[in-house]
């Protein structure tokens, strides 16, 4: 396989203390590198930005310097993992924040014709979402249906032009325990090694 650029982005909100996001983004990142893939890291809770409030200002209004270097990463990535808890059944407002301020018109989609959403700006791109939840992943995946996943796949990654996605849903994570804790940290190594 040849070597591809990744990039990891860290959506849980609190940097403060290590979680588990954290380490299943580091063995990711360990794996990658292992395999000789390029790797880049945007922390979002390292990164102090405003919330957008208006259309006008997402159409309009220019982007925050603080968010340009991310914006960059995401150009240049080739494959793009995304790690978050599930907070609410949702992702954490935070992330959502920074999504909504990256993915601009005239950088995640362009006008074409009539339509301001014709052309997507990031085809050619993957991605893997790493949810990590307490509940059993099989209650979020079968009786919950994964919405708010199935939402960030096909309402914010899809409609810019990323695909496929894969997903990977952590469960049960008060249970897992330090055996449960590695043996997920293996599955990441792995997937990291493979682009996957």
């Amino acid at each position: 396989m040849a070597a591809q650029r990744i990039l990891l982005i860290q959506g849980h909100p609190d940097s403060a203390a290590p979680h588990l996001c954290h380490a299943l983004a580091q063995a990711y990142a360990e794996g990658a590198a292992a395999a000789g893939h390029e790797v880049r890291e945007v922390d979002v809770a390292r990164i102090d930005f405003a919330l957008l409030r208006s259309q006008h200002e997402w159409e309009l209004g220019p982007l925050p310097a603080s968010l340009r270097p991310a914006q960059e990463s995401i150009r240049w990535a080739q494959h793009i993992v995304l790690f978050f808890p599930l907070w609410m059944g949702d992702m954490p407002a935070l992330l959502k924040g920074f999504l909504e301020q990256v993915a601009r018109p005239g950088f995640a989609f362009n006008a074409e014709g009539n339509n301001p959403f014709g052309r997507k700006g990031l085809t050619g791109r993957s991605a893997r979402v790493v949810v990590t939840m307490g509940m059993p992943a099989l209650v979020y995946r079968w009786y919950f249906r994964a919405h708010s996943v199935r939402s960030l796949e096909r309402n914010i990654l899809g409609f810019v032009g990323i695909a496929p996605v894969q997903e990977t849903l952590v469960g049960s994570v008060e249970l897992l325990g330090d055996a449960g804790v590695a043996k997920w940290r293996t599955r990441m190594r792995t997937l990291g090694a493979k682009a996957g």
